[in-house]
């Protein structure tokens, strides 16, 4: 009788461990202008190769081109490259406040900043992004309040959310900005069902729908999809894959797909990836496919390839499971430095124009933390009232939470 072999396993394993040299050399780049830009009411069957390559705009000269180049202004090139200055900055003062106590978290947006910062631009008010951690830049690129974000984050008496929220999930109504989740992949049934919901109304307005790279293998995701294609929803499906979940390289949730935008394939989506360091390039193919939803054409899957240069919380420490050079060595580059050289190739920027907003930009932030500290932060000054846990939860508060209130004197 023949002898069967025993059954094994294949677990992937990331290309190089921490003290190993980093090698992108998986990582196949089109050039910049090469991928064509099809029509918005293109057949999901036609465009099958734009899950495998990557849509570019900047060329290494800093020049826009390619048919995806275009869909923005000088000025509203300017206020993308302030919006994502911004948005480090932020991240850098709140990192420190982080270390120093006044805040428990702080999960920062370093080389990202692009993706939600030029996503937010292609959207109109009144569409609504159902968002994960780091979309913060959807918030600063829609000029809501700094104050109000760091109040949030130090739970203190000014506080929106009214302490009722781990720091940086904001929830901002009025800015298209859904509840956040910590909860990760729940994001993709809420903002197909909001879609759905929008079109059932017979309203104009989209959504969308953010998850990153390790979360796509949570079952939300794919349900989401299933909906999504069903019903042709009018929302975006986006895939942030900055190579790294918590602790796990992007391998693991991918599988053998290829890709993350190669999932959409299977359900008959549109599915597309972008250079998510490329600030032209996501919000070309953003007001694409938002223009896709707002014609009752259907969902569209985009895949963003960036790159989390930080670290993935304040809790966490990258140098554990990647190398240290892993950062410098990917070939997208960082999405400041390349718009930055875009405008001063346009004759639109200088590197002394550079300096002087990374000073002002610190000068607007600082100002907004000591208004924001002047509040209270995590252990000193006020806090919200213990009363406030009880509020906003229900239009009739419940008998037993009235007595648990009455118990606790508030």
């Amino acid at each position: 009788m023949q002898k069967i072999a025993a059954l094994s396993l294949h677990v992937p394993e990331p290309e190089v461990r921490p003290g190993g040299v980093p090698d992108f050399t998986n990582v196949t780049i089109a050039p910049a202008g090469a991928v064509d830009r099809p029509p918005v009411d293109v057949d999901p069957r036609e465009i099958r190769d734009l899950a495998f390559s990557i849509i570019r705009v900047l060329n290494r000269a800093g020049e826009a081109v390619g048919p995806w180049a275009g869909t923005l202004g000088d000025d509203e090139l300017v206020a993308g490259l302030r919006h994502m200055m911004l948005l480090r900055s932020f991240d850098a003062r709140m990192i420190i406040a982080q270390r120093q106590g006044k805040t428990s978290f702080y999960m920062q947006h370093l080389g990202e900043e692009a993706v939600s910062t030029a996503f937010r631009k292609a959207l109109l008010p009144g569409d609504m992004n159902f968002p994960t951690y780091r979309q913060a830049g959807l918030l600063i690129a829609d000029d809501y309040p700094l104050v109000d974000m760091m109040n949030q984050i130090y739970s203190n008496s000014a506080d929106p959310l009214k302490g009722r929220q781990l720091p940086v999930l904001y929830s901002v109504k009025s800015k298209g900005f859904f509840t956040l989740s910590g909860n990760l992949a729940t994001q993709f049934p809420q903002a197909v069902g909001w879609a759905m919901a929008s079109a059932i109304k017979g309203e104009t307005n989209i959504a969308a729908a953010w998850i990153g790279d390790g979360s796509t293998a949570e079952s939300d995701f794919h349900a989401g999809l299933v909906f999504a294609s069903t019903f042709k929803a009018p929302v975006i499906l986006n895939v942030v894959n900055n190579q790294w979940a918590i602790s796990t390289f992007q391998g693991i949730a991918r599988g053998s797909a290829g890709t993350f935008a190669a999932r959409g394939l299977g359900f008959g989506l549109p599915s597309l990836r972008v250079d998510g360091n490329d600030y032209l390039a996501v919000h070309a193919v953003a007001k694409w496919a938002a223009e896709r939803a707002r014609r009752s054409l259907g969902p569209t899957l985009i895949e963003y390839v960036t790159y989390r240069a930080g670290a993935h919380s304040s809790s966490d420490d990258p140098t554990a499971y990647r190398p240290k050079e892993e950062s410098a060595a990917w070939p997208l580059g960082d999405p400041v430095i390349r718009l930055k050289a875009h405008l001063i190739a346009k004759g639109l920027w200088s590197d002394e124009r550079h300096a002087q907003l990374e000073v002002e930009l610190l000068d607007t932030v600082i100002a907004a933390q000591k208004e924001a500290e002047s509040f209270g932060t995590l252990h000193s000054g006020a806090h919200p009232s213990t009363r406030d846990m009880f509020e906003g939860v229900y239009a009739e508060m419940p008998a037993h939470l009235r007595r648990q209130r009455q118990e606790m004197g508030v």
